[in-house]
């Protein structure tokens, strides 16, 4: 690593320290910096626990467990000036009791994780909404993997345990231990972490040493096969026929009925089905789960401060609009997020076919009436934001 002096046109070396010297130590500062943006890594991960010791028979403890974006859990193991010899043989002890967690004890371990180091706030808005921001792990993992529901998320197959190793430096038994398991098809990682001493900034570099970035790409391609030998591709599509049989079911009974919403709108395979709602960006949509129907207008327009502005113009009529609808919705600002949802929910068993024909009516009711409730208010919310001054929106 270098600096730049522009004045004179050269380069100057930064200095490497080493991490006993600066006083850091392995749990208090490598690992929670990692905790908080385990992203330095080089991948989208979700930390679910740190220190974790949760094994039968053994007191030995992990540093951090975490999942990737396929539902992968992956054993980090910090070091800070040296690996050492062990570490290899430590992680893999780690990632072989881990293989039978289960997915409700993954569940289990990350809402732990979070009742621990997040506990769970409670505000209240000026509009008398409250706000409680639920720190469910069912609902972060399946946020963060993308997922409608917990199950359809696959977590843990079989031997797909991953391993990462962060050191300043690797002894050379671990990286060829390491080169030798990528060969055998386990996945392992070598992370090799610097900081840097410039005036009295500290500065932190980390570089994937084994596999290079190169040859994981090469390796992803290698291995293709066995790794769609582990997909759920049976599971969802057979969940894929159950969404689209429903639909089908679904969209006969509203072209019968005089709600003209999907009139023109095609079965589909996902577990929602959208129809516009007179305003770009913000459709309605009738949701189907296997333990959940619900009716919802998801404003979900290009800008967030535009969708933050309709949300909060409709909810500022929300007694009118509760009032014609007939019942409490649920009233989702999302602050973190650039959407927002206005919906309606009920427990459901979704894929049982002899609960559909209740189903269709009840989708067609609520929806029915969310339209009826919302049209009006819309249309109101939209014509504002149209003539809202352009510097404050």
């Amino acid at each position: 690593m270098f600096t730049v002096n522009h004045q004179t046109n050269r380069i100057s070396p930064v200095r490497a320290k080493k991490f006993s010297e600066l006083g850091f130590s392995e749990r208090k500062h490598l690992q929670e910096w990692l905790a908080h943006e385990p992203s330095a890594l080089g991948e989208e991960l979700l930390i679910i626990q740190k220190e974790f010791d949760g094994f039968d028979d053994t007191r030995e403890r992990l540093d951090l467990l975490a999942l990737d974006k396929d539902g992968n859990l992956v054993i980090i193991e910090n070091k800070l000036d040296d690996s050492g010899r062990d570490v290899v043989w430590q992680a893999l002890k780690y990632a072989s009791y881990c293989a039978s967690l289960t997915k409700a004890q993954i569940v289990e371990i990350y809402q732990q994780y979070l009742d621990r180091y997040q506990p769970v706030t409670r505000e209240v808005d000026p509009l008398n909404v409250p706000q409680v921001a639920e720190l469910n792990a069912s609902q972060r993992i399946c946020e963060f993997l993308d997922a409608p529901d917990l199950d359809e998320v696959k977590l843990n197959l079989g031997n797909s345990q991953r391993i990462m190793l962060v050191a300043a430096n690797f002894r050379k038994e671990v990286t060829s231990t390491a080169l030798w398991l990528l060969g055998q098809g386990i996945s392992i990682a070598c992370f090799k972490i610097t900081p840097y001493s410039l005036g009295e900034q500290l500065l932190i570099n980390i570089d994937q040493i084994i596999p290079t970035p190169e040859a994981k790409e090469l390796m992803i391609g290698i291995n293709a096969k066995e790794a769609e030998e582990k997909t759920t591709e049976v599971v969802l599509k057979n969940r894929h026929s159950v969404r689209r049989e429903y639909w089908e079911r679904a969209l006969e009974a509203f072209q019968k009925s005089p709600c003209q919403l999907y009139n023109n709108i095609s079965p589909s395979k996902d577990h929602w089905l959208s129809a516009g709602s007179g305003l770009s960006g913000c459709p309605y949509n009738l949701i189907f789960l296997q333990k959940e129907l619900r009716v919802e207008l998801w404003i979900s327009r290009g800008i967030t401060e535009e969708n933050k502005y309709l949300f909060d113009s409709l909810l500022g009529s929300k007694q009118d609009i509760e009032q014609v609808f007939g019942a409490e919705l649920e009233w989702m600002r999302l602050d973190e997020k650039k959407s927002c949802r206005i919906q309606f929910s009920t427990k459901a068993d979704g894929f049982n076919k002899d609960t559909w024909p209740k189903a269709v009516a009840w989708h067609l009711e609520q929806m029915t009436k969310l339209e009826k409730a919302l049209k009006g208010p819309l249309q109101k919310a939209a014509e504002a934001l149209k003539n809202k001054p352009a510097e404050v929106s």
